[in-house]
């Protein structure tokens, strides 16, 4: 079996996989500080839990936006289970895409990750919209090449935003409004509609402009945690796959394997 562990800057997903189904997935909050042995705690409990034993994982392959937290997760695969990590974009489970930006090396692991993905599933142009920390939105070509995309805050960020530079706005969840109406009559409503309508409102904004950009139909694949949530509130997207980091990861060490 394998374990695909995606660490992002606010969780780290590890997900056991046999071929390429999920069979168990546990997030714990990201923080570079935790050690090797505290990861072992954890995630062995899981596994018990789940009816799994450590010696039926025989690969592990980890995607990190966070560098500091890498070192750990290497500590966790060989002390724990006796096997050297592959790491996303190195080695046998190079990309080998084009990435057709001026600093192929800035590109974000998750980002590439996602685009392998993408492009394996769905023909022609593809916008990835993920929803994490940031939300990042990217263009992959009909050819599977990363040509570019946007960052822009995750809205969890945004709401901490708000809520951490004022003196009285509480803290609400993101939820899609009960109403359709954007006018508020409450301070919590007034909010929800701003955060909320004003995140759809950008998306499609800024999706719509990129289709207009690559100039050829593009399919929008969402996904990330707050892929669902959003799916209900706009018909903008065309798929939602909330585990395509993860199985872009599956498709890599697979690739590895047969390498």
């Amino acid at each position: 079996m394998l374990l695909a562990v995606d660490a992002g800057n606010t969780n780290v997903v590890f997900a056991l996989y046999e071929g390429r189904t999920i069979k168990a997935r546990w997030r714990i909050a990201t923080d570079p500080r935790r050690t090797g042995d505290e990861y072992a705690v954890w995630l062995m409990q899981l596994l018990a839990i789940g009816g799994f034993d450590r010696s039926q994982i025989d690969q592990i392959i980890v995607s990190t936006v966070v560098p500091r937290a890498l070192h750990n997760i290497e500590v966790l695969a060989r002390n724990y289970f006796g096997l050297e990590p592959l790491i996303a974009g190195e080695g046998k489970t190079d990309y080998a895409i084009d990435i057709d930006v001026p600093n192929p090396k800035s590109l974000g692991a998750d980002r590439a990750v996602n685009a392998i993905a993408a492009h394996a599933r769905h023909s022609g142009d593809l916008i990835v919209i993920d929803f994490g920390t940031a939300t990042t939105l990217d263009v992959i070509d009909f050819n599977g090449a990363y040509k570019g995309g946007i960052i822009a805050p995750g809205i969890n960020l945004s709401l901490d935003a708000l809520v951490g530079n004022t003196a009285k706005l509480p803290r609400i969840a993101i939820e899609v409004p009960e109403s359709n109406s954007v006018i508020g009559t409450t301070t919590e409503t007034q909010m929800l509609i701003g955060v909320f309508w004003g995140y759809v409102a950008m998306m499609e904004g800024l999706i719509a402009r990129m289709r207009e950009e690559i100039g050829r139909p593009a399919k929008v694949i969402a996904t990330g945690g707050l892929a669902v949530l959003f799916d209900e509130a706009t018909d903008i997207f065309d798929v939602v796959d909330p585990d395509l980091t993860l199985d872009g990861l599956a498709l890599l060490a697979e690739r590895a394997a047969a390498k």
